[in-house]
């Protein structure tokens, strides 16, 4: 019974980090500007990624793998936002103009230092 609910996890698991790594490379392919594409690589590349990871975890039934798997999603969790934040910073310096849909720009006194 056991094997069975750690099976049904671990599909769920995989299908919601598939699905969530798809709306991430979609988002990669569709969105208008360098900011938006980001957007979609951190937030939703992050939790699919996460969930695999955490997938592969459950799935192996090693507790030392689990606790890898778990530090490495904390660690995908906490760099991610950090990382895509200081890129965004440095292509608004850089002069990477948003899209026309963009609603509204709050960085850009940034741009004017």
């Amino acid at each position: 019974m056991m094997e069975l609910v750690v099976a049904l996890l671990t599909s769920v698991l995989i299908l919601a980090g598939s699905a969530f790594a798809l709306v991430a490379a979609i988002g990669l392919n569709r969105l208008p500007d360098i900011y938006s594409r980001m957007h979609a690589a951190s937030k939703a590349g992050t939790v699919g990624s996460g969930l695999l990871l955490l997938a592969v975890g459950l799935h192996s039934g090693d507790i030392a793998v689990l606790a890898r798997a778990l530090a490495g999603f904390f660690f995908f969790v906490l760099t991610a936002p950090v990382s895509a934040h200081l890129l965004a910073m440095a292509s608004l310096r850089a002069g990477y103009s948003m899209a026309n849909q963009s609603a509204c720009n709050e960085m850009s006194p940034v741009n004017n230092e």
